[in-house]
């Protein structure tokens, strides 16, 4: 099994190396907002990442990557 940080560093280098601007310009947009007006401790990161992922995959619909 990866260890989870070794993970978390991959899926980082990742979306910032290989995602195209105008998605993570999209991400960004949805997330900023929100995680900026609350405490970290009562963000729901679940929700977070499903409004990014809905956000990535409805932008990535049979596109190739950079």
């Amino acid at each position: 099994m990866i260890p989870e940080e070794v993970e978390l560093r991959i899926a980082r280098y990742f979306f910032h190396m290989y995602l195209p601007d105008d998605v993570m310009r999209k991400v960004e947009a949805k997330l900023l907002p929100t995680c900026t007006w609350k405490d970290e401790e009562d963000l729901n990161h679940e929700e977070l990442v499903r409004w990014a992922l809905e956000i990535i995959d409805k932008q990535l619909d049979g596109k190739r990557f950079k």
